[in-house]
């Protein structure tokens, strides 16, 4: 069997939820075949059969990473899906080194390439090391441009002009900390800020505005960093991202569009319909 050119192969570095499969099904359909690699704790097991060729390695072992995608003949990768940073912080650092056991490679990025902890900072740590073996990060969007949010009203429901001002202050604050790198999303209610996205997701800050705010009600922003690195941390929604805002009482969910994928729209959007929430998909 003839081994495949480099500019045939792409590396998929996946985490977990849908992006991964997304990504994985758009480039195979472009002709591309599919190095998987699967990051522990976070990529499930159905990656195996969406991939051309599956391996399991760790978060932190990017050295394992690029040799595997040298091996495989990828010059090009796409990081895609979730890791949860928080996890490895509840545990002390000496823990961490145990449960996650890091690689050489991750050790220089981490304690000698990358100014902080922040995710774009670590993140382009690692795609530059990754530049210097060979393998070059490419855009995370480029294989499910078709799953970007589109501009507009999205739901039958629209938000009314209280609301309107909840989303011109939540955008304007969600902007905010994009450029600063601290979270993506911002929980609003009556033109008052009820909860901020840090390093726990979005999917906490939500439960979170369940109890601060339990009459509901609030409306919900997530925006791209105003200088947003397509090669990671995009945006991302879907149905369960509705299923939890309905659950704490979430009335308006306002995503950038253009910039923000929305994993499975169609039911997204009904699951929306049938909860009463507004979903916006908004552009500056």
């Amino acid at each position: 069997m003839t081994a495949p050119s480099p500019r045939e192969t792409l590396g998929l570095i996946a985490g977990s939820g849908r992006f991964p499969h997304l990504v994985a099904d758009g480039a195979r359909a472009a002709g591309r075949r599919v190095v998987v690699i699967a990051l522990r704790g976070c990529a499930d097991e159905s990656l195996r059969e969406t991939g051309d060729v599956f391996y399991r390695a760790g978060i932190v072992q990017a050295g394992r990473w690029i040799r595997i995608l040298r091996r495989e003949g990828a010059r090009e990768a796409i990081m895609a899906g979730a890791v949860e940073k928080a996890q490895m912080l509840r545990l002390p650092r000496w823990r961490q080194w145990l449960a996650y056991l890091p690689d050489w490679t991750s050790i220089r990025i981490w304690y000698f390439r990358a100014a902080d902890r922040r995710n774009d900072t670590l993140l382009r740590a690692v795609a530059d090391a990754m530049a210097e073996k060979g393998v070059r990060l490419i855009d995370s969007t480029q294989y499910c441009r078709d799953a970007l949010a589109p501009v507009g009203v999205l739901t039958r429901r629209r938000p009314t002009p209280a609301q309107g001002d909840d989303v011109a202050l939540g955008w304007r604050i969600a902007r905010e900390m994009g450029r600063l790198d601290v979270g993506q999303s911002v929980a609003v209610k009556d033109k008052d800020i009820i909860a901020v996205e840090a390093i726990e997701g979005t999917a906490r800050l939500i439960a979170r505005c369940g109890e601060l705010c339990p009459a509901g009600g609030w409306t919900l922003v997530k925006t791209a960093k105003p200088n947003q690195d397509p090669r990671f941390d995009v945006p991302t929604v879907g149905p369960a991202t509705i299923e939890q805002m309905a659950a704490a009482g979430g009335a308006v969910l306002v995503i950038e569009g253009d910039k923000t994928l929305m994993l499975d729209r169609d039911r997204m959007i009904e699951a929306a319909d049938r909860a009463g929430i507004v979903i916006v998909g908004r552009t500056d």
